[in-house]
């Protein structure tokens, strides 16, 4: 059954193609017909309508909806008006040979019925999206677009029928572009001139429509907005656009994690299909910031079953929730109790392991939590490595930190001592292959310093940072997550095992200037929002690294991963005896530290 926006549509055509009629017998006569022809122009109507009624439906013109009219509705009317041209006079032909019909009229009104049911759709559509003068563009908000691309495209073309802005202009960084017009908005200039334009047009906001630029011309693109005083919008990436996820009118603040965004990681997703489809594969710290990031990432690759390995019941609660429907088996446990590990990897014979449960917080874990950190890090590592192994787990993967190399702090050094522990295990099980993944702060993890920041501004400052020199690595969680899961491809690959990787962590950035970046990006100055440096806190150096001393590194197949090789194996009897030490009961903070210089001999504890 036809619904209503299709009936009215239909009714509209019927009325235009009895107009195309007329005004194709107005045309021929000089807008003076004889009365003969009126009554055979009005009679030949009681046949001509239903048969254009019939073939407009064969042509499908009721399919497309009008406001998002476009060449192919077009095509389809310019179609069925041909069509109409030739059955018209073979119908009259038979009924009347044509005798009251002048020849010219058959030509003329297939071109009237395209130009008037084309031209309604169109205007229609150009009406919807704001293109006819309104009076609402007077009142819209005057904005610059940045980036005269598809994303720029496609923002304009959402933004054409949106009250809230009215688009000027817009600037690119190519010369081939400067003077030309897209969706009917001019290209007013370079991006150095973005500053100068505003000021000509009045403009207060600008929106970056970069979405696939690198992120150097992104955070080029975004400074010069701010330093000329204007507010600065982005919008989603092109592929959620395309996808249909979102619109390109949604824009939104820039946040930081678009200043510090990186090159696009390029994982080989053929092989890492074939490592992990139809495959068990488990994750320890499921709930956590990488844990559930890793989560999303592999069930792309249609594992058999994922299990959720965490002790937060809350954490797990949540991620449950996310995977609703999709084929995941939470379990409540934790990393350090051997009969539980055994218990959970017998039951679910997981054939890839991705150990990311960890204590990562460096001040916390000093003081009275350094056992606890350390029992955590360290002997859940060795529980889960080597239930992981007697249940002939295929490749183990644990989530290392730069903070493990040169440690000086507890929780880099029981990481350190972590990866050792694997090291240790690989040599006893040579079936199943380790590797230990290190990088370095991911953006919006439990514990970032930008959620902090975030709520700094918010409460009118300080914004507190440590120390003015104090620099930092940083990787956004979905690029980590990628690359170690490519990094346990390579150890499937791999006959050694017992590698560490390192992320390429790209240029280490400064604290305080992230501090700066977000103070102006909420739209504050220093003078607005105050910078306080507090001082290193326990544990904390000014700078991570991603090698230890003595270690060299190898390139391996993928351009972002290297591979640092230890200089020796642990001997056979340190496992044991790291295990004995475990083992022990609580220990107070200077009894921790002092077991872990001799287990991890470059460990150097702080000292502020």
């Amino acid at each position: 059954m036809m619904n209503t926006r299709s009936l009215t549509a239909s009714l509209h055509d019927l009325c235009a193609a009895a107009l195309a009629w007329a005004a194709a017998y107005a045309v021929r006569f000089n807008f003076d017909i004889p009365p003969n022809f009126v009554d055979a122009m009005l009679r030949n109507l009681l046949w001509i309508i239903p048969l254009q009624a019939l073939i407009f439906h064969r042509f499908g013109l009721y399919k497309g909806i009008w406001r998002f009219a476009s060449i192919p509705d077009l095509r389809r009317i310019a179609l069925a008006a041909g069509a109409v041209g030739l059955a018209i006079p073979a119908l009259l032909l038979m009924l009347q040979r044509l005798s009251d019909v002048p020849r010219s009229v058959l030509v003329m009104h297939p071109l009237l019925l395209v130009l008037i049911m084309g031209g309604s759709r169109f205007l229609y559509r150009a009406w919807k999206d704001g293109h006819l003068i309104s009076p609402r563009q007077f009142d819209a908000e005057p904005v610059i677009v940045i980036g005269a691309g598809a994303a720029g495209a496609a923002l304009l073309r959402d933004l054409a029928g949106n009250p809230r802005w009215r688009v000027v202009g817009l600037v690119d960084d190519d010369p081939a572009k400067f003077r030309l017009q897209l969706q009917g908005v001019s290209v007013l200039g370079h991006l150095d001139d973005v500053a100068r334009i505003a000021a000509t047009y009045q403009v207060q906001t600008v929106i970056v429509a970069m979405p696939s630029a690198s992120p150097s011309t992104r955070r080029r693109a975004v400074k010069l907005v701010i330093d000329a005083g204007l507010k600065v919008l982005t919008v989603p990436a092109l592929s959620d656009v395309l996808s249909g996820r979102v619109t390109a009118d949604a824009v939104r603040q820039v946040e930081l994690e678009d200043l510090l965004g990186r090159e696009q990681v390029l994982i080989d997703d053929a092989e890492l299909r074939e490592q992990l489809a139809g495959r068990t594969v488990l994750v320890t710290g499921a709930g956590g910031s990488i844990g559930s990031e890793l989560c999303r990432q592999i069930v792309h690759f249609g594992p058999r079953q994922l299990v959720f390995l965490e002790q937060s019941e809350f954490a797990l609660y949540s991620i449950e929730r996310e995977f609703a429907g999709r084929p995941v088996t939470c379990v409540i446990g934790d990393v350090k109790d051997f009969a539980r590990m055994d218990a959970v990897f017998a039951e679910h014979r997981p054939e890839v392991v991705f150990h990311a449960a960890a204590y990562k917080h460096v001040p916390l874990m000093e003081g009275a939590n350094a056992w606890e950190a350390v029992r955590n890090n360290v002997l859940g590592t060795l529980t889960v490595a080597r239930a992981a192994a007697a249940a002939g787990v295929g490749e183990f993967v644990l989530i290392s930190t730069d903070k493990a190399v040169n440690p000086t702090n507890v929780m880099g050094a029981s990481k350190r001592l972590a990866e050792v522990v694997c090291h240790a295990v690989q040599v006893e099980n040579p079936t199943t292959r380790f590797v230990m993944v290190r990088f370095g702060n991911v953006l919006g993890s439990s514990g970032s310093v930008i959620p902090l920041f975030r709520e700094q501004i918010a409460r009118g400052g300080p914004v507190t940072v440590t120390h003015p020199e104090i620099i930092r690595y940083f990787m956004l969680i979905p690029e980590a997550a990628q690359l170690v899961m490519q990094a346990g491809l390579l150890a499937a690959r791999d006959a050694e095992g017992g590698r560490v990787f390192v992320l390429d962590m790209g240029e280490p950035v400064k604290i305080v200037d992230l501090a700066r970046d977000m103070i102006r990006l909420s739209g504050f100055g220093e003078d607005d929002i105050k910078i306080e440096f507090t001082g290193l806190r326990p544990g904390e150096k000014l700078f991570e690294e991603l090698l230890a001393d003595g270690e060299t590194t190898l390139p391996t197949p993928h351009p972002k991963l290297r591979i640092a090789r230890p200089t020796a194996a642990p001997p056979p009897q340190w496992l044991a005896d790291i295990e004995a030490w475990l083992e022990q009961a609580w220990r107070e903070e200077a009894e921790v530290k002092a077991g872990l210089r001799r287990w991890v001999p470059e460990y150097r504890p702080a000292a502020h």
